[in-house]
């Protein structure tokens, strides 16, 4: 029996609300997240800024999107080490493998990677048997705020190194990195110590570019440097938000329930996400802080920049989002019709661009989770399409 994937594609399938009439909520969102630091009242009322408005056509992009990559590489400080921190990354392929297990159609390599000197993070690798000899697609699995580097295996992995994909699966830093430290004991701090201005999701942009930097040097198995995704949950799926927008190497992301509005029903804005509070040298507002560069207008509820422009960022891109809820305003962490608004507005630029089907939302009702009956379809049709189907 086939399922059929619910890809939001109509004003239609959205609820009203209020007495505003459903094309309005188009471009809004409502924020309900009780612990921001910026609650905004109103912002539902509000409109999503347009990326292409003004724009004749295509061609008027390039600069616009320069100047909107310009806001966020300043807002994160950076998306890659500067010159002189190059030296606290040497090379990727020398890793160490701590054990291997013979599956039916796969073979699993329990690696270390070493992601920074003197610094080795756990990944499994999946090499696909009996699957021929490539150039295979290749997908980095990232795990979520709670399991650790080996559950995306479960997830997505064995289901993909079945199918012909290697696979690289693991966490971000902020479940496990220098001496030990999670995002609640320090880790975003030990980056800025060593690095300076760094934001947590830049330094995962980095991370991600890192794995796919080990996996077009793999020896035992062919990658296709052109066709390497990425997938994540929940953590995962707000690390793949930034990685499909700023890391070069990833050609096909699936970020699975990051609830996409910046100030919507999550905790972007905390200190090991976009440290939205702290106070930054380099940051030229009275403030000097991440938040005023995203909410500058304080006259204005709702923020003027947001994640539509990371989604804008990834054009010409393949990009899926996975939402657990088809409701909207449930104040929890699925992409619920919420994101809506952010998804119409990114897509906007993939349809002026020409590209309109590789932009994808599909809404489930499967809940904050990694797999579903209508979450794994989704995303292993977008795979299979956008990575395997291609060459």
């Amino acid at each position: 029996m086939s399922i059929k994937i619910w890809v939001i594609a109509s004003a239609a399938l959205i609820p009203a609300f209020s007495q505003q009439r459903d094309e309005e909520r188009l471009h809004q969102h409502r924020v309900v997240f009780k612990r921001s630091p910026a609650p905004e009242p109103g912002a539902e009322r509000e409109i999503i800024p347009s990326l292409v408005e003004g724009l004749p056509d295509k061609s008027g992009w390039a600069d616009r999107r320069r100047e909107i990559e310009r806001f966020w590489i300043k807002l994160l400080g950076k998306i890659a080490p500067a010159p002189a921190d190059k030296r606290w990354f040497g090379d990727i392929t020398k890793s160490r493998v701590v054990g291997t297990e013979e599956k039916e159609h796969y073979t699993v390599l329990d690696l270390e990677l070493p992601m920074e000197t003197g610094f080795y993070q756990k990944h499994l690798l999946l090499v696909p048997k009996g699957q021929g000899k490539g150039p295979f697609p290749a997908v980095i699995c990232w795990s979520s705020s709670s399991p650790d580097y080996k559950e995306p295996e479960k997830w997505w992995g064995g289901w993909l190194a079945s199918r012909g994909y290697v696979v690289l699966t693991s966490w971000s830093f902020i479940r496990n990195y220098r001496d030990g430290t999670t995002a609640r004991t320090g880790a975003a701090d030990k980056v800025y110590d060593r690095f300076g201005h760094w934001l947590a999701l830049g330094k995962m942009v980095h991370d991600a570019e890192r794995e796919a930097e080990y996996l077009r040097a793999l020896k035992q198995v062919k990658v296709d440097p052109k066709r390497i995704g990425f997938i994540g949950f929940s953590l995962g799926a707000k690390a793949a938000v930034y990685v499909s927008a700023f890391a070069p190497s990833i050609s096909a992301t699936v970020a699975l329930d990051p609830h996409i509005a910046v100030n919507g029903g999550t905790n972007w804005l905390d200190p090991w996400y976009l440290d939205a509070t702290r106070r930054w040298p380099d940051i030229d507002t009275p403030e000097g802080t991440v938040l005023s560069l995203l909410n500058p207008n304080k006259d204005r509820a709702g923020f003027e920049h947001d994640h539509h422009e990371l989604l804008a960022l990834s054009a010409p891109k393949p990009f899926l989002l996975i939402g657990g809820s088809r409701k909207e305003d449930t104040g929890g962490d699925s992409d619920d019709l919420q994101s809506w608004g952010y998804f119409n507005r990114g897509k906007e630029v993939y349809e002026l661009l020409g590209v309109a089907d590789r932009i994808q939302f599909a809404s489930t009702e499967d809940g904050h989770k990694a797999n579903g009956p209508t979450i794994d379809p989704a995303w292993q049709q977008f795979f299979e399409k956008w990575l395997k189907g291609r060459k």
